[in-house]
C-alpha cells in the first residue's frame, strides 16, 4: 500500500492594523481639509489704495473694484480686480497686489480731464475719450482740424497740473507761416502763443512769467520766449 498524502495546510498571516500611523494619517487629512477650507473662506481684510488720482476718490476707487464689501479674497484675483478697474473711463491703468492673501494694494493711474471741446460739446480725457460731464478745465473755444487735433490732445497730456489748472481757454490761431500755432488765454491775465512743437515750453510758464512781477502781456513761446508787456 501506498502511504497517504499529508496535505500541507498554509498558514495565514494575521494583519496588524498600525493605529497610531492610521490616527496621524487621519489627522493630517483632516488638517489639510480644513485648512483648505479655511483658505477658501478667508476674507479680504485691508485695502489700501495708492497713487495720485483727483477725479475718483478712494470709495469711489473700491467700489469700482467690487470689493468694497470685502469679499472672499479667493473670489477675487489680482487679474480680476484689476480688469474691474481698467474697465472704467476714468481709469487708465491699475496695478493689484496681494500680500498675505487678505491685503489688496491697488495703484492706478488715473484717465484724467484734459480740456472741454466746444465744437463737440465734450470733455476730452488723457487716451482722447469723451464724455459728457464737463469739468473744471481749459476750454477749447474753436475747431482743431483732424490733422492737428491728435497731436494736440497727446501734447495736453504731457502738461504738468500745475500749468494746466493755469490755462482758462485754447484758441486754434494758427498764422501765415505756422499753422499749428495756439492761443492760451492764461487765468492770471497773460496770453500765450505755442506751437504743437513747442509745446513742452508750458511746463516752464511759471519760471518765465514771475521775472515779469505783476506785469500782465503776451508770452511768445512759439519763437524766442519772449514777453510783450500789454498793461503797465
Amino acid at each position: 500500500m501506498k502511504p497517504k498524502k499529508i496535505k500541507k495546510t498554509k498558514s495565514k498571516k494575521k494583519i496588524k492594523i498600525k493605529y497610531t500611523r492610521v490616527f496621524i494619517l487621519l489627522l493630517v487629512l483632516l488638517s489639510f481639509i480644513f485648512g483648505l477650507v479655511f483658505i477658501i473662506n478667508l476674507k479680504i481684510t485691508n485695502i489700501v489704495v495708492i497713487g495720485d488720482y483727483n477725479i475718483l476718490k478712494e470709495q469711489e476707487i473700491i467700489d469700482i473694484a467690487s470689493i468694497s464689501n470685502y469679499p472672499k479674497t479667493l473670489a477675487f484675483s489680482s487679474s480680476k480686480i484689476k480688469k474691474n478697474l481698467e474697465d472704467n473711463i476714468y481709469i487708465k491703468s491699475a496695478k493689484v497686489k496681494k500680500k498675505y492673501l487678505t491685503q489688496v494694494y491697488i495703484m492706478v493711474e488715473e484717465n484724467y480731464p484734459l480740456f472741454f471741446y466746444k465744437t463737440d460739446n465734450k470733455t476730452i480725457l488723457l487716451d482722447g475719450s469723451k464724455v459728457d460731464k464737463v469739468f473744471s478745465v481749459p476750454t477749447v473755444i474753436n475747431y482743431i482740424p483732424n490733422l492737428k487735433y491728435q497731436s494736440f490732445v497727446e501734447k495736453m497730456g504731457l502738461l504738468d497740473s500745475n500749468i494746466l489748472e493755469r490755462i482758462s481757454e485754447i484758441k486754434y490761431d494758427p498764422s501765415d507761416y505756422d499753422d499749428e500755432r495756439f492761443l492760451l488765454y492764461m487765468k492770471d491775465g497773460n496770453y500765450v502763443y505755442i506751437n504743437l512743437y513747442k509745446f513742452s515750453n508750458l511746463n516752464k510758464y511759471i519760471e518765465i512769467v514771475k521775472n515779469f512781477g505783476n506785469k500782465r502781456g503776451i508770452v511768445y513761446l512759439d519763437s524766442g520766449n519772449y514777453f510783450e508787456i500789454i498793461e503797465k
